[in-house]
């Protein structure tokens, strides 16, 4: 215990300097515990929140099929990854798969070996479309597939692509940011856009090496060297990518996405 200069005790004594608060209330009667409660005062120092103005929980896109055919889009994964096969999927299965604690997502085949999974993006994250949704919504595979496909030919449709020239070579590229640019590679348009685009200087080259990149490149018989250079840029890219896809090097032939099968052996 501290005491003063004259020697007497601190305790009990107002230390703090109050400034200019305002003076303490105290009650001078006591509380009517049985009188109706204000539903408009304050709690513990807290005023009641302002109405929300959110969606009810059943128009949520994870409950409501509306909701989330306006916002499904493919995404490529990488060969071998597990899933929920939508070529077995029927009513038993979608019980049972229902009926696990973690539903797996639905997994549909891409080109190549590749797989696809249909997401509803959100801030920061992706909700992956698993069995419990196709219960919910009361909607088939199918009606999943194309409302994906719609929904990402529609925003391909004015995403921006990037076109670069050194010297005879020449590259074009999607990487928006967006997330879906190597699912691009998805849509019949893209395709016929790279191949009117690069097809008439010779092979053309396709690399998916994340989610949020597609590469492509005209490979003319006067440059075996590209192919090499290409690979490396592919392999690179995924090595060093957050959501990688694949590191194979592709090749658009008749329209159609095949793995590169190297250069022609010299005779």
């Amino acid at each position: 215990m501290e005491r003063d200069a004259t020697g007497g005790s601190d305790y009990g004594r107002e230390i703090r300097d109050l400034g200019d608060e305002p003076a303490p209330l105290y009650r001078d009667t006591a509380p009517d515990v049985l009188a109706p409660i204000d539903a408009s005062a304050p709690v513990s120092g807290h005023h009641a929140p302002a109405e929300s103005s959110r969606p009810a929980l059943s128009e949520t896109p994870e409950h409501d099929w509306t909701a989330a055919s306006a916002l499904l889009v493919p995404l490529l994964r990488p060969a071998g990854t597990k899933g929920m096969d939508v070529t077995e999927i029927d009513a038993a299965a979608l019980a049972a798969e229902a009926a696990r604690s973690h539903s797996q997502p639905l997994l549909d085949e891409g080109p190549c070996g590749l797989a696809v999974v249909y997401a509803m993006p959100g801030t920061g994250f992706d909700v992956i479309v698993n069995a419990d949704h196709l219960l919910t919504w009361g909607v088939t595979v199918e009606a999943v597939q194309d409302a994906a496909l719609t929904n990402l030919a529609t925003w391909s449709a004015t995403a921006a692509w990037t076109d670069e020239v050194s010297g005879e070579r020449r590259l074009i590229s999607s990487d928006t940011g967006d997330g879906w640019d190597a699912a691009r590679i998805l849509l019949p348009d893209v395709r016929r856009k790279l191949m009117a685009e690069l097809g008439g200087a010779g092979r053309v080259l396709i690399g998916l090496p994340e989610r949020h990149l597609l590469v492509a490149g005209a490979l003319r018989p006067d440059d075996e060297e590209f192919a090499g250079l290409f690979g490396e840029f592919v392999v690179e890219s995924s090595g060093g990518a957050d959501e990688p896809v694949d590191r194979r090097v592709f090749e658009l032939v008749d329209g159609q996405l095949v793995e590169f099968a190297g250069l022609p052996t010299p005779a």
